[in-house]
C-alpha cells in the first residue's frame, strides 16, 4: 500500500509538471526518485506477499534474494561512507552543486532545496557564493537576470514578526563579503551543516539504520523458513507418489 502511494504521488508530480521542466534534469527529479522507489518496493513486497500466500517457491526465493541484496547494499554504502568519508563528502558536494544549477528548472527540486536550507540554516554547498553556479543567480556583469548576485529567500535570516516572506531578501548578497552578508543571510554551506548534524545525531541515525535493518533480516529469515517448509511438503508429496501402493496388485 505504501509503495503504491509512492508511485501515485510520484506519477502525479511528473504529470503536473510542464513538459520542458519534466525533462530538464531527470537525475535531480524528486518525483522520479519516488517513482523508482515505489516501483522497487512494490515488486519486492508483491513477491513476498503473493509468494507466501500461494506458497510459491520462485516468488519466495526472489523476495529473499532481493531483500538480501538490498540489505547488503545498505550495509556496504554505510561502511564505504564511513571509511571513505572524504570521497562521500565530495559526492554529496557534486549532488548539491548539480541541484543548485537546476534550482529553477524543477519546482519540486526548488522546494526541496529551500526546505533544506531553512532546516539546516545554511546557504549553498560550501558557501552562499555557490549560488553563482545557477544561471539566474550568476554574479557576472553579463547576466541580465533580476536575480543577479542574489541568493534564494531560504538563505535569509528569519525576521522577527514578519508576516509575509520577502522573496527578494537575498538580492545582491553574493557581492558582499562574508561579514556583511552574515547580517542578512546564512553564510555557512549546507555540506558543513549536514556533516555537523550527522556527527551530533549518530545515535538517532544508528537507531534508524537498526529499525530499517531488523524488518529486512526478519523478512529474510521468515522467507527462508517458509521456503524450507514448502520444499519439505513438495518432497513429501513426491515420495508418497513414488511409493504409493498399486491397487491392482
Amino acid at each position: 500500500v505504501i509503495s503504491l502511494g509512492l508511485v501515485a504521488v510520484g506519477l502525479q508530480a511528473r504529470l503536473l509538471k510542464q513538459a520542458e521542466a519534466a525533462v530538464a534534469c531527470l537525475a535531480m527529479d524528486p518525483a522520479l526518485l519516488l517513482l523508482l522507489v515505489g516501483v522497487l518496493v512494490f515488486l519486492v513486497t508483491f513477491c513476498g506477499c503473493v509468494g507466501s500466500l500461494r506458497e510459491n517457491i520462485c516468488l519466495l526465493q526472489t523476495f529473499s534474494v532481493c531483500l538480501t541484496i538490498i540489505f547488503l547494499l545498505q550495509l556496504a554504502a554505510g561502511m564505504l561512507g564511513f571509511i571513505f568519508s572524504d570521497t562521500a563528502r565530495g559526492k554529496v558536494s557534486e549532488v548539491i552543486n548539480e541541484a543548485i544549477v537546476h534550482y529553477r528548472d524543477d519546482l519540486d527540486l526548488q522546494n526541496l532545496i529551500d526546505f533544506g536550507q531553512k532546516e539546516f540554516s545554511c546557504c549553498g554547498g560550501l558557501s552562499y557564493k555557490d549560488w553563482s553556479r545557477n544561471i539566474y543567480f550568476n554574479c557576472t556583469a553579463a547576466n541580465p537576470s533580476r536575480e543577479r548576485c542574489a541568493v534564494p529567500f531560504s538563505c535569509c535570516l528569519p525576521a522577527a514578526g514578519e508576516a509575509v516572506i520577502n522573496t527578494m531578501c537575498g538580492r545582491g548578497m553574493q557581492a558582499r563579503s562574508y561579514l556583511e552578508a552574515s547580517a542578512f543571510i546564512h553564510t555557512s554551506g549546507c555540506i558543513d551543516r549536514l556533516a555537523s548534524w550527522l556527527h551530533s545525531n549518530l545515535v538517532l541515525l544508528g537507531g534508524i539504520a537498526l529499525g530499517l535493518a531488523l524488518p529486512q533480516l526478519v523478512g529474510i529469515l521468515l522467507a527462508q523458513v517458509l521456503l524450507g517448509q514448502v520444499k519439505d511438503q513438495v518432497r513429501l508429496q513426491l515420495y508418497n507418489q513414488q511409493h504409493r501402493a498399486d491397487p491392482w496388485c
